[in-house]
């Protein structure tokens, strides 16, 4: 089972959609009881840093997802749940992040013909090995929707970087632990096998 965390954040119908349509049992749950006991764990989320964080410890969930973290049960997170693992966000000074991963989330800057927020395909590179990139050519194109991005503070933890201006640490993998800062659920063909291969570790 796959449990997908629910607390208020947009985008979770989407994911639970692709999960399910990978052939997986999927479960929207803020219970702790069920994340702990599920196979894998994704945190989903489109919306602002802080008021992300302020419903995670609301509902408990920061201190289960370092649970599961614990537990080694793995966990992805996609898009705002990837920014959420690391320690602070430009977004909402002074709010500290679930510090699972080390990094910071920054501002896109803006630039000539950039716009903010980036919407659409970008091509990826796999700067280290990554397990959610198995089978996917370099300079695949997947979906974003951000205006954040983050800065690994551990270059070896990168999988994935595109490039909008800056360059964006797209992907991560420690351990249990995947993100992406694009939308796999969104991204095609391409997202279901990133997908399929974190269901499959």
């Amino acid at each position: 089972m796959v449990a997908i965390i629910d607390y208020g954040a947009g985008n979770i119908k989407s994911v639970e959609n692709a999960v399910r349509y990978l052939g997986h049992e999927a479960l929207l749950t803020r219970d702790r009881e069920r994340i702990l006991s599920a196979d894998h764990v994704i945190l989903p989320g489109v919306g602002a840093f802080g008021d992300a964080m302020g419903r995670l410890k609301k509902y408990g969930l920061d201190e289960t997802l370092r649970e599961v973290v614990e537990r080694q049960i793995p966990l992805l997170g996609i898009c705002l749940g990837l920014q959420l693992l690391f320690e602070s966000s430009e977004e909402s000074p002074g709010v500290e992040g679930l510090g699972i991963l080390d990094g910071h989330i920054l501002r896109i800057p803006d630039g000539e013909g950039r716009k903010v927020p980036q919407i659409g395909w970008n091509d990826l590179r796999f700067p280290n090995p990554g397990r959610l990139f198995e089978g996917i050519p370099e300079g695949s194109f997947v979906y974003f929707v951000h205006s954040y991005y983050l800065r690994a503070k551990d270059p070896s933890i990168v999988t994935g970087t595109a490039q909008y201006g800056v360059k964006i640490d797209a992907s991560v993998e420690s351990g249990n632990v995947f993100a992406c800062q694009f939308h796999p659920e969104k991204s095609e063909s391409v997202g279901m096998k990133i997908l399929g291969n974190f269901l499959a570790i």
